[in-house]
């Protein structure tokens, strides 16, 4: 589960619901393609402008449409009780793993964290992924609390948005059975070379095939090709320019994303139209 690649899907709304029919039809393709897990629910599924219950069914929609895939499941929230509930629900639909950022309003310390994943992690059944993203959270894991989370019971695999300077290191204080994921698409392929197990992926969330292609074959070229989008990913953040993309494609009905989010609009988005038709991306 913890390998290889996984594909992240946006969780599309029509006019503020959960459109499950659109959901369905954008796992069908991914799953088609025979990723190797299935990220529901993450940031690309907007997780944190849905409610708890909203959540629990679109996690109980995902593994019956999942065939053999395993499904990890966001389970970040502001409250302690939130989370337990998400990771409940989570586990009760069926979920192989889950994923945790530490999200907060206030700014947390490194013993909050500490403490949050400690308490969430006793009361899991299936492992979960470490996520650090300071983009959105605002909070930046070090090393040593990266190694202190990562050797909690339940923890199989850190989702991060970089790649250490020194990868043999961070591999010697990290349990064996904890694996190493990127995130932040354009770096997967140099990430993948050195040494990292799997690709938590925007991209094949929309295009599972380009994905599979850089992540089966490692190769920087397959990555290159796909520079102007990474260009886009970079400035206006994957999430609105993979919902332009899906928005433009009649995958999903527009506007898909949650208010006061939007998919790119204007230049930009003349400049992904063109972009998709010169990869051939669809």
């Amino acid at each position: 589960m913890f390998h290889g690649l996984s594909a992240f899907p946006l969780t599309p709304l029509k006019e503020g619901i959960f459109d499950e029919q659109s959901f369905i039809n954008l796992l069908r393709p991914v799953v088609d393609a025979g990723v190797d897990s299935l990220g529901i629910l993450g940031s690309t599924g907007s997780y944190a402008y849905l409610t708890v219950e909203e959540r629990g069914r679109i996690a109980r929609c995902a593994v019956a449409h999942a065939d053999d895939i395993p499904v990890i499941v966001s389970i970040g929230a502001l409250r302690l009780d939130d989370i337990l509930r998400l990771a409940d629900d989570a586990q009760a639909a069926g979920v192989s793993g889950v994923l945790l950022a530490p999200v907060s309003y206030q700014r947390l310390t490194e013993d909050e964290v500490f403490n949050l994943y400690e308490k969430v992690t006793r009361q899991l059944s299936v492992p979960l992924c470490i996520y650090d993203n300071p983009a959105t959270t605002g909070f930046a894991f070090s090393d040593e609390l990266l190694f202190a989370v990562a050797a909690l019971p339940n923890v199989g695999s850190i989702k991060l948005g970089r790649v250490p300077e020194d990868l043999s290191q961070v591999r010697a204080r990290l349990p064996d059975t904890v694996t190493l994921g990127i995130a932040g698409d354009w770096r997967a392929a140099s990430a993948l070379q050195a040494g990292f197990d799997v690709w938590y992926s925007v991209l094949a969330g929309l295009f599972p095939q380009a994905a599979l292609a850089i992540a089966r074959s490692k190769e920087a070229a397959q990555s290159e090709r796909l520079e102007p989008l990474w260009e886009l990913f970079r400035r206006y953040g994957s999430l609105r320019v993979i919902a332009a993309a899906a928005e433009m494609m009649g995958k999903v009905a527009a506007p898909a994303l949650p208010f006061p989010l939007q998919a790119v609009q204007g230049e930009p988005r003349e400049a992904l139209s063109a972009i998709l038709a010169e990869l051939e991306l669809a």
